[in-house]
């Protein structure tokens, strides 16, 4: 009797929770943090994850997903109480198959791995295209390292990147295939730039803008992508921060990039990227009437996992469960330095017994216990985490007619 009590008031919080958010919806646009599985349907595209161990520890199979469980974007979808978000090209291919009529009313995921907000990132280049020795000199690269190289440089034939994401959003809209009253009260969910700012170390062509014009080429990009979904309904649109995107462990192959300790110059481009989206993010009343943007400082977040592995908890003003990390440099899927050498699932990886002790799942992208303690910060951190409002209550308000 007591266990069917207990599991009374457990359904009748989660009613009230689900009930008392005003979204419907949550719509998704990034790169592989966020990617539900669109690179899967995408022909010749080499950027995948759908192979085990990936999506391991939750689903028990592979989604696409770029770790060993769900991402923000889940956990969020979770929290305010939707089903996932599906991804825009299995949901393309299932009303072209007769699989569904219309598009999912909980929102669509739009983001793609290996993409970035500059439209040339990884778009270029030709599947396994050989990379000239003279790229490569003086660095004792090898045969499996290579293909790393060629894995992230830009054979990611087909990407999808921001400005088409955005694209396929415009046509839903324009073709009424989504509701402009859906769209209004939805979540919109960015974070992207990881793969451009990476790139930007990587040693074929020598880069033709300095750090910080190419910076703000990425911020400019950004900047139009929230104008132009404001166009399209959004108004509740949170802008999330890069990570500390030198402490990858793929970092292992950069000529030059420390293995001890995370390699500063793509920290710092990264801190400026940062900087200029809180910027356009505190803009957003002022410039889009009737809008609400918040700016997740993930980046933070990240760094305290970094620096206090074993000291944080409901101590602290992450308010999150108390689980520590034993290992927050190395990738728990991989091989090589720091596990950071070779895809994970790739011929000749080794793995972990404990994912959730790892702050990486492999050599790029965090655990899906890592992305649950990011999200939890999100949706009802302080202002440190996210600003000016957290997730929760961004989710809770009411949106006055603009």
């Amino acid at each position: 009797m007591e266990m069917f009590l207990l599991l009374i008031i457990s359904l009748l919080t989660l009613f009230v929770s689900v009930s008392s958010y005003n979204v419907p919806a949550i719509f998704t646009f990034g790169d592989s943090i966020f990617d539900a599985g669109n690179n899967h349907f995408i022909k010749n595209c080499t950027a995948q994850a759908d192979f085990p161990p990936y999506g391991s520890t939750f689903f028990h199979y592979p989604t696409g997903r770029f770790t060993n469980g769900r991402t923000v974007a889940d956990f969020v979808a979770q929290f305010i109480g939707l089903d996932l978000q599906k991804p825009y090209l299995q949901v393309e291919m299932e009303i072209v198959k007769g699989i569904r009529r219309s598009y999912p009313s909980n929102g669509v995921n739009f983001a793609s791995a290996g993409s970035g907000v500059l439209r040339e990132t990884n778009m270029d280049l030709v599947s396994h295209v050989p990379i000239p020795c003279r790229y490569v000199t003086g660095t004792a690269f090898h045969a499996h390292q290579l293909s790393f190289l060629t894995f992230n440089v830009g054979v990611t034939q087909g990407v999808m990147s921001i400005q088409k994401q955005l694209q396929q959003f415009q046509t839903l809209r324009k073709l009424n295939k989504i509701d402009k009253k859906l769209i209004r009260q939805s979540i919109f969910l960015f974070e992207s730039g990881s793969n451009d700012i990476f790139n930007y170390f990587i040693p074929f062509e020598p880069p033709t803008l300095d750090p910080d014009a190419f910076v703000h080429a990425m911020l400019t990009e950004v900047g139009n992508f929230i104008e132009q979904i404001y166009k399209l309904g959004a108004r509740r649109i949170a802008v999330f921060a890069l990570g500390p995107v030198g402490c990858v462990p793929a970092r292992t192959l950069l000529p030059g990039a420390p293995i001890t300790r995370c390699y500063g110059k793509m920290n710092r481009m990264v801190k400026n990227y940062n900087l200029g989206l809180d910027s356009l993010v505190k803009d957003i009343p002022n410039k889009y009437p009737g809008a609400v943007g918040v700016y997740g400082a993930v980046y933070n977040i990240v760094q305290q996992f970094r620096l206090t592995p074993k000291h944080y908890g409901n101590a602290t003003p992450l308010h999150v469960l108390y689980i520590r990390f034993s290992n927050t440099s190395s990738a728990c899927c991989g091989d090589g330095t720091l596990r950071g050498m070779l895809q994970c699932g790739k011929e000749g990886y080794k793995i972990c017994e404990s994912p959730n002790e790892f702050l990486f799942w492999d050599y790029f992208h965090p655990s899906e216990h890592t992305y649950m303690l990011i999200s939890k910060a999100l949706w009802g951190g302080k202002q440190s985490w996210i600003r000016p409002l957290n997730l929760k209550t961004l989710a809770n308000i009411t949106l006055t007619p603009s």
